[in-house]
């Protein structure tokens, strides 16, 4: 009886000071604190969905799939991921039938029906949205809902890529939003859900201070039960110099992803852990194929010529990422590992721009057709290593005849959709550099089909080529992925060809972090918050 005593006894207050005691002074118990070095739009995927906003709508939002560690799909609120073999994908591959969760709540308690899904559905096809991509949903032809807790769709064809764009953060899709607080609006564009959503994930979004910081709290209803942390804040910093200052100073306890031009930065701060992972991430340049100097081929095959990726990458990244040439990262079991690297030739690349009739002026700017090549070349503000490639690149196309003329835009207008006057994809650019994320699925529609351009898709380059095109449609109707593979190492080949981008390099993320934040492994970059229920500091 007396050892029952003593063990109920244990005074709470001294359990709490124990544990206080073996953290760093500067760590806040149970609050992780982070930054991106971005601002974000909104906080309602359907409407931007770029990295960061996805950062904070895996911990937030209502999601049929989410990942493994892996990146593998998992179910989320279905109960399992319909597949040919269990039945959830009939044999003609044209419907795929969710069976999702009972007892699931929304944040503010009330409850998940297959009535949210299917509004939300219907609020990504409505063409009143600004959605970003609705790459696969324009293939639904009718959506059932037979009971409360089962939807179907019914597809125009089979969709291969259906794990990771139906309502799933594999793949930067939107999220499943509540039908009792969004029907009846014309348009969600400018709602104030997007301000503050309600969702279904281990946090809620508490408040979003404009230009400072969004803050998440536990959400005490989510059905797996309450996260280990009570609070997250996402600090909005659009600096990097002031984000590595904060990590330095401790006001941050996680910067994700760091530059590679802070890695050592990073790693030289006490009490921080740096970890670089693989990531389905591929840096490069866009050429705006609508616009005339770079609609010439002989000019972007010239520019890939021109560019040293392995000086960028030496100097300006430290060598943390591997060269590569495909649209598809080295992560991608489908990456065609056939198409060789092409070199840094500055001779190689007068000597194409001299046969295609480019010819220099008396500034050494060439000229063809009274056309200068002068080149627009768009880029995000606050990112100093993006200014330093820049300088690099300019220096080198410079010696083939090519005038840069840079201009710094902030990450909300950059990234905005076409009808809010982005900059990317309103193709307000000849050239433009940043990241693009791939989804395990490796579906190439979206940045590249010809009905994909904006507003229809990201297809920011306005690159059509027809055979690409089919090539990618046959390929979206295989469920089977080894299937796939000699039409995906087409389409890369072919892509390669055209030269509608240079890619400079397949990324390694770097994450930096407080060590004493615990169970973090963001070992599958595409969604690195999946895993975050067991997560604490």
């Amino acid at each position: 009886m007396a050892l029952v005593l003593v063990a109920c006894c244990v005074d709470p207050v001294r359990i709490a000071a124990d544990e206080t005691a073996s953290r760093h002074p500067y760590t806040q118990p149970h609050v992780l604190r982070f930054a991106a070095g971005s601002d974000i739009a909104s906080l309602n995927p359907l409407i931007d969905d770029s990295q960061y906003e996805m950062y904070l709508a895996e911990l937030t939002m209502a999601f049929l799939i989410k990942s493994d560690e892996h990146g593998n799909p998992v179910p989320e609120l279905i109960t399992e991921v319909p597949t040919q073999k269990n039945g959830g994908i009939s044999p003609d591959g044209r419907t795929i039938t969710w069976h999702l969760r009972k007892g699931v709540v929304w944040s503010d308690g009330v409850p998940f029906t297959a009535d949210d899904v299917v509004f939300s559905t219907q609020q990504v096809l409505n063409p009143a949205n600004d959605v970003p991509s609705r790459d696969g949903w324009n293939l639904i032809t009718k959506i059932d809902e037979p009971n409360k807790y089962t939807v179907v769709y019914h597809l125009q064809k089979a969709y291969g890529a259906y794990a990771v764009t139906f309502f799933s953060d594999i793949g930067a899709g939107p999220a499943v939003m509540p039908k009792h607080i969004l029907s009846g609006l014309a348009n969600l564009n400018q709602a104030p859900y997007n301000a503050l959503p309600v969702g279904i994930g281990p946090f809620k979004y508490l408040s979003w201070n404009r230009g400072q910081d969004v803050r998440m709290v536990a959400n005490d209803t989510y059905f797996r039960g309450r996260p280990k942390l009570d609070e997250i804040v996402f600090s909005v910093i659009q600096d990097d110099n002031t984000v590595l200052e904060q990590m330095r100073t401790h006001e941050l306890d996680l910067w994700i992803p760091v530059p590679p031009h802070y890695k050592s930065d990073v790693r030289s701060i006490p009490g921080v852990t740096v970890r670089t992972y693989p990531a389905y991430v591929y840096d490069h340049l866009d050429f705006n194929l609508s616009h005339p100097v770079v609609s010439d081929i002989a000019v972007r095959t010239a520019l890939r010529y021109a560019t040293n990726r392995k000086a960028l990458n030496d100097t300006i990244d430290y060598g943390a990422y591997d060269l590569s040439e495909s649209v598809l990262p080295l992560a991608s079991d489908l990456y065609d590992h056939s198409i060789k690297l092409v070199p840094f030739d500055l001779a190689k690349a007068n000597v194409i721009l001299d046969k295609a009739g480019w010819r220099r002026g008396p500034d050494g700017v060439r000229v063809k057709n009274g056309l200068r090549l002068s080149i627009d070349f768009a880029t995000a503000t606050g990112v100093p290593s993006s200014d330093e490639k820049i300088e690099l690149i300019r220096s080198w196309w410079q010696q083939i005849g090519v005038e840069i003329v840079v201009h710094h835009y902030l990450d909300s207008l950059f990234f905005a959709p076409e009808q809010e006057g982005g900059i990317i994809y309103g193709g307000k650019f000849d050239v433009v550099a940043f990241g693009w994320g791939v989804d395990p699925n490796a579906d190439l529609a979206n940045p590249y089909s010809c009905d994909r351009i904006p507003p229809n898709g990201q297809n920011d380059s306005r690159y059509c080529n027809k055979a690409v095109t089919a090539s990618i449609a046959k390929a979206e109707l295989m469920y089977d992925r080894e299937q796939r593979r000699p039409l995906m190492n087409f389409q890369q080949e072919q892509i390669f060809k055209d030269v509608p981008v240079i890619t400079l390099d397949s990324r390694r993320e770097v994450y930096a972090f407080n060590d004493d934040l615990k169970n973090f492994h963001p070992e599958y970059s595409n969604a690195p918050f999946d895993q975050i229920m067991n997560v604490d500091i």
